[in-house]
């Protein structure tokens, strides 16, 4: 497909990798989507856990601004923050692994 070609030529870098050869907490990210829209639900997973509750976030967020729910707020502070714990327990991970080194 020309749209996943287009997103794997055109990835951004890290800048915590570029220069200090180390990987950051989002690091995997774009890998992460890349993999998800091929099929490669494991692949994603592997690459960065968060993914798809960051997914959720942004749709419950688009769906907030449409219908305006009324505990939407409260409910995408709840999510953003799983979000947030998903991301730093896997970078934890990885640092416990040593994985976060280039």
């Amino acid at each position: 497909m020309a749209f996943l070609d287009f997103l794997k030529s055109n990835m951004l870098s890290c800048p915590s990798k570029k220069f200090l050869h180390i990987e950051c907490p989002g690091c995997g990210l774009q890998r992460s989507f890349i993999a998800l829209l091929e099929g490669d639900f494991s692949r994603s997973l592997q690459l960065f856990p968060a993914l798809i509750p960051f997914i959720i976030v942004w749709v419950f967020l688009l769906l907030h601004l449409i219908f305006k729910f009324k505990h939407g707020a409260f409910i995408i502070k709840f999510l953003f923050l799983f979000c947030a714990i998903t991301t730093m327990f896997s970078f934890g991970i990885k640092v416990a692994k040593g994985q976060i080194f280039t």
